[in-house]
């Protein structure tokens, strides 16, 4: 899958995984499965923002993390 998207695709994530990035894992209906954990980078890899969620909601959308990085880039300009 990520030779397709051209970026890393985190597939087989182990509890172990989960818990080096604080994230959630597993619920009553899916014990064994990661809960949404996303991350914006910025150039030099250094995290700018994250999310965790407990389920399906609070996941970030493309159209508010444009918004997110273009505020980001004008308070660096000054």
């Amino acid at each position: 899958m990520a030779d397709k998207v051209g970026f890393a695709v985190a597939e087989g994530v182990t509890r172990g995984n989960a818990d080096q990035i604080g994230a959630w894992y597993g619920d009553a209906r899916h014990p064994e499965m990661i809960q949404p954990s996303e991350f914006l980078l910025n150039a030099e890899g250094k995290v700018m923002m994250c999310s965790y969620s407990a389920g399906p909601l609070g996941r970030m959308s493309p159209e508010d993390m444009i918004k997110v990085i273009s505020y980001l880039e004008n308070l660096a300009k000054g």
